[in-house]
């Protein structure tokens, strides 16, 4: 009990550090750890949070500010392997979930740790949340963060070679946009190190949707009260701005270019809009995918015990198969 406290009250600083003046930057607290705990648990009962706990031989850089371009400064948490061999390490950058508009970057450390005691150079990233601004602004701040890991890879013993975006939900979305516009010039945006790539080589797509078109999701923005959170994001509903709405599916940007991909699923599959059309354009394209299905699963298992272990162990086993 005292560990979840703590990792709570870590988590509330970290937002509060986030957000810098409170009266000029809304935020939406809609989604947490603690809500999605409290969801969760209602159907299954015997699921349990999974906490940071930084792994031994795992050196942890928190809070360091990539990108100070903008009107405030964003931040990563990088874990890496302690061991300074002469061997360089792959890289991971890591987006949280929270419909574009919630959650925080500490809701991947659990996996961001777990990945470097693998052997991997795992970064988890603030970026703009709909609430600051929206689409495409978050995926400026991430290719920023592609490219800060790029600059700092002496440091971290990075392979610039081998860099994968991971994400979950909206984040599993950003990651494979990240992916699908690496040959893109108008989505890098303005911000640090523009001297570098922002490509990456792999893209974990855990529960993220891939087309804003598909049925599936526009389904949901039906209701002019009620906004969706593709509404917000893009400050339209798919009846009046359809055009920003494809704008941002990562479907359309998928050509023989696209790095291997998995998709993680939950068993709804309305998370997964527009994954059986692009899996059809990625072996059209000849490009490595897989998939998995966890059966019996909410929507945010991977922040969750007993599902956590086996997106760790996909994962894992695809980017080294890749990356090693």
């Amino acid at each position: 009990m005292k560990r979840i406290f703590f990792f709570l009250l870590a988590y509330c600083s970290c937002v509060a550090a986030q957000t810098g003046d409170s009266s000029t930057l809304r935020v939406d607290t809609s989604f947490t750890v603690y809500s999605a705990a409290a969801k969760v648990q209602k159907k299954f009962p015997s699921a349990k949070l999974v906490l940071p706990d930084l792994p031994r031989g795992v050196v942890a850089d928190e809070n360091v500010v990539f990108d100070s371009s903008g009107s405030r400064a964003l931040t990563l948490d990088v874990y890496y392997p302690e061991s300074r061999s002469d061997s360089l390490y792959p890289g991971v950058i890591l987006i949280h979930g929270g419909g574009w508009s919630s959650g925080d970057k500490s809701m991947e450390v659990p996996m961001a740790q777990q990945l470097a005691a693998h052997g991997y150079v795992a970064a988890t990233v603030e970026y703009r949340l709909a609430p600051e601004a929206g689409f495409p602004a978050a995926v400026y701040d991430l290719k920023s963060a592609v490219r800060w890991m790029r600059a700092n890879s002496v440091k971290y013993h990075l392979d610039t070679t081998k860099i994968a975006a991971y994400g979950c939900s909206s984040g599993g979305e950003l990651a494979a946009f990240l992916g699908a516009t690496g040959n893109v010039g108008k989505f890098e945006g303005s911000g640090s190190f523009l001297d570098r790539s922002s490509r990456v080589q792999a893209v974990v797509d855990v529960d993220g949707l891939l087309d804003f078109m598909n049925p599936n999701s526009t389904k949901y923005d039906t209701n002019s009260a009620s906004p969706s959170a593709a509404d917000n994001w893009f400050g339209g509903s798919f009846r009046t701005i359809p055009e920003k709405w494809k704008e941002a599916s990562p479907i359309e940007y998928v050509d023989g270019g696209t790095p291997p991909m998995i998709f993680i699923n939950s068993s709804l599959p309305h998370y997964h809009a527009g994954q059986d059309e692009t899996i059809l354009r990625l072996r059209n394209w000849g490009v490595y995918f897989e998939v998995h299905t966890i059966p019996d699963t909410p929507h945010p298992f991977w922040l969750f015990h007993p599902w956590f272990d086996q997106t760790l162990q996909y994962t894992v086993t695809f980017l080294d198969k890749l990356f090693k």
